[in-house]
Parts: C-alpha cells; structure tokens; sequence
C-alpha cells in the first residue's frame, strides 16, 4: 500500500548513512520540515515574523539550527530576511498574486495530467479522505483542519506525476501562496464553495477522465484565485 503522508517526497538526496548524520542536522531537518509544513499549510500569514528566539524555545534548541532552517525557506523565496534576529513571511500584492497564479494553472494542471494513469486505489482512497475531511472541517468552521487537508489533497495528486522538477516548481508556489489561504474565510458565504471543486477532482479521477479532473482543478484556482485577487485590489485601493 502506497503511504499516504501527504506530503511532497524529500526531493534532496538523503545523507548516504543516515546513522552518521548529527543529532544537530537532524534537529535543523526537522525544524526545516516542520516549519514549511506549516507555510504549505497556511498556518503562517503573509506578513507574519518568525522570531528566531520564539521557535528556538518552542523546540528547546539553541538559535543555531533554527537560524539555518530559517534561512533554507528565505533562499526557496518562502520568507524573507528582517533585521533583529526574525524572518517574515512575504506580504502578498496583486501583481504577485497574479503571477503565481498563472504559472499554477499551468504546472499543476500538467502535474494532474501526469498523475491521473498513475493513481492507485489506495491513492484514491487517500484523496477521498481528503475531501471528506474538508467537507467536515467546513462544516464546523475548522480553518486550520481545512488549510492542512487542502494542501494534502493537492500535494499528494500532484506527487504521483512523478516528475521531481515538475514537483519542485509546483512546491516553491505552495510555499509562496500557501500563507495567503487564510484569507478564503474573511467570507462566510465563500465556505458554501471550499470544497466543491475538490468533489469534482475526485469524481474525475474514479472515472479515470483526466481531462475533466484538469478542468475542475483548473476551476478551483480560478474561481478562489480571483476572489483574492478582488480582495488584494479592494486593499490596494483603500492605501491609495
């Protein structure tokens, strides 16, 4: 049976004997994971400061490994550098909304392509669990529950492309856009809709209709992409 971690696989090669890796590495890798876990996930905001201090008490470690976990996300582009010891999530504007969300559509549009022949039952299986957990999470108003199971979803269909580049690109734009997602919920009549495009991913994808699975993913990053795009061009204007 396929594991269903729903994470995206560690694209870097592992150390060659994982017993000879540093208790310190080790610390760093988790720290590192765990964080843009969390970034992919939607549980940092845009704008929000990592205190360096702050998460280094949260794990009981020094500085060291949370600094260079840290400083791992800034190179991927997932947070960027602040003065006094701390790294910020970058803040969103419109023109980068944009940007990100046209070469989504393209990359995880063909990343479903890819993965539709390659789906397993158990695959299936996982990715309904997904949905139905979201359906749940919706109804009791769960943000943090849906954000988490949105990014499985997602992730786990797209790892079975099993195209590392492909994988690596689509990962750097969950990093950038997963911080934003929180802001789907400002809207009480919007959570009618969370989850409908995901129903018909999935539908697609028992049927075995790639084609359709595209169209309804295609649908869901559309129609919530220009919902926040709207809401970054009312922000903009209210500044001006």
């Amino acid at each position: 049976m396929r594991n269903c971690s729903l994470t995206f696989e560690q694209l870097p090669a592992p150390p060659a004997d994982p017993a000879q890796a540093k208790p310190a590495d080790n610390l760093q890798e988790q720290l590192y994971q765990s964080i843009r876990a969390d970034l992919l996930a939607g549980r940092y905001r845009p704008g929000q400061a990592l205190k360096i201090r702050d998460l280094a008490r949260q794990w009981g470690t020094s500085a060291m490994p949370v600094r260079t976990a840290l400083q791992r996300l800034v190179a991927e582009g997932a947070l960027e550098g602040e003065p006094q010891r701390s790294m910020r999530v970058p803040a969103m504007t419109r023109e980068r909304y944009e940007q990100l969300l046209s070469v989504r559509l393209a990359l995880e549009g063909l990343a479903v392509d890819l993965a539709v022949p390659r789906l397993t039952r158990d695959d299936l299986r996982c990715l309904r669990n997904c949905v139905e957990t979201m359906q749940d999470a919706v109804q009791k108003g769960s943000i943090e529950q849906y954000l988490s199971h949105n990014s499985h979803f997602h992730l786990h269909l797209y790892q079975r492309c099993e195209n590392p580049l492909l994988l690596r690109l689509i990962d750097s734009l969950w990093l950038q856009v997963g911080p934003f997602f929180n802001r789907l919920f400002s809207e009480a009549d919007l959570s009618l809709r969370l989850n409908q495009f995901h129903g018909d991913v999935l539908d697609a994808l028992e049927r075995g209709d790639g084609a359709a699975a595209r169209q309804a993913l295609e649908q869901d990053l559309k129609y919530f992409g220009h919902y926040l795009l709207g809401l970054l061009a009312l922000e903009e204007e209210q500044r001006v």
